[in-house]
This record gives structure tokens, sequence and C-alpha cells, in this order.
């Protein structure tokens, strides 16, 4: 493993970057609590991006852990779950908008709180999007990294508290280029009456590719995914 790039994300803040063939993106919850709402598009042909259902449908399973590839909408994998100490990545609770903030939280603007002021999901990811000629038309399905959310038997959700501790990682894993956007904000469905969003730390780092066996192997979808993303580069 070489490290590339380090950096920290404050909690309410947001970053992109474009994930290369080959390289890995290890995000760890710094304080405990965090959640890290994620969008992923093929780096040179942004109309294809993370598909979660065909994601949850071909891996049968209604959350994400180590082993679990991420999908596009071409069957090519966009990114691999190659560790993960948490155990439950949310792929159903959306993302915040800023009237489920004010309604939440109350009012916190920038002209009191300065830089503290009170951030949304779906405003940070456009400002990220906005820097790769993306709109909000091309924003579609978020994964939530490090939040639990728990589905009753009559359909209800609800947010499990707690699920991710402080020092708790995932590492994602590019077998293509994939552009990655996120942000540090908290879950939607998050009952926390206060504005707390979490810090997370990114590393970015050039690995060898045997690091995805887990997720190759994990099922026969999974060999077709990595053989369908592999025609990329032949």
């Amino acid at each position: 493993m070489a490290l590339l790039l380090e950096e920290t994300v404050p909690g309410g803040g947001h970053a992109s970057l474009v994930l290369k063939r080959g390289q890995s993106l290890c995000i760890t919850d710094i304080e405990g609590g965090a959640n890290v709402s994620l969008l992923l598009l093929n780096a040179h042909e942004k109309s294809e991006r993370l598909n979660l259902p065909d994601t949850l449908k071909c891996q049968h399973t209604a959350k994400l852990t180590a082993g679990h590839c991420l999908y596009s909408d071409m069957g090519r994998v966009l990114a691999a779950i190659v560790q993960d100490t948490c155990g439950w990545h949310d792929p159903i609770g959306g993302v915040s908008d800023a009237d489920e903030v004010l309604r939440k939280y109350g009012q916190g603007r920038y002209q009191e709180l300065r830089n503290g002021f009170y951030r949304n999901g779906q405003d940070n990811l456009l400002v990220e999007m906005g820097k790769w000629g993306l709109t909000i038309s091309d924003l579609l399905m978020t994964l939530n990294l490090f939040s639990r959310v728990d589905v009753s038997a009559d359909g209800a959700f609800r947010f499990a508290p707690g699920n991710s501790k402080a020092g708790d990682l995932v590492e994602l894993y590019a077998p293509m280029d994939t552009l990655v956007l996120l942000t540090a904000i908290q879950h939607p469905l998050d009952p926390a009456d206060r504005y707390d969003p979490k810090p997370v730390r990114l590393a970015l780092n050039r690995v060898d590719p045997a690091v995805a066996e887990i997720c190759r192997t994990a099922c026969e979808e999974n060999v077709r995914g990595f053989i369908n993303t592999d025609r990329l580069y032949l």
C-alpha cells in the first residue's frame, strides 16, 4: 500500500475526487457517530452512476459491508468494499435537504454562525457536483456510510444510533476510474435533535488489486461484474 493523499473532512463538510483504477479510499470515523452520504459515478462517462437497487438485488442483501460491490447501472463495479470495521452501511435512507435540517435543528444561518452554519446533504453534494459539470438532475441514489437503518415487519424505517464507533473505517477499492462525491452530514433519519455532524478522515492509497478478491469471489454475480468492468481496460 502506498499512501497518496490524506485529509480530514470536517463535520458538515464535503469533498470529491477521482478514485483511479487500482486505488482505494479509506474513510475513518474519527469521533464515532459519523455519517457519510456518498455518490459514485464513472469518471469518464458520468451518465453511468451508482445503482443501489441493482447493487442490493444481485448480492441478495439489504445492507452493505465488506465483500460487497457497488454497481453502476451498466453492471460494472464502481467500487468494492474491501475492508469494514463498522459492519453495516445504509443504502435506503437517502440524504437530507434544507427543509429537513430546518425542521429538525432550527435556524442556523451563516449570518449568525459564520462557518458553523447548518448545512444539509443535498446542497453539499450539489456544491461538489457543480465542480464536475453535474446538476441537481444528476443527484440520484446516495449510500450512507457508517449508518444503519432497520426495517420493521410493517415497512417502517428505524435508525440505529451508535452503529459506528470512533476509529471505525470502511475501505473502497476502485476497479475502474470512479468519481467519488461525499459529505460528512447527519443521516436524515437520525433522531438527534442537535445539529452535530462528525468529521471523517480520508486516505487515498495505491494498493494491490488482490485486495478486491474478497469481493470478486463473494458470489457469481460479482465475478461477472468484475469481468464487465475489466473489459473497459482491455
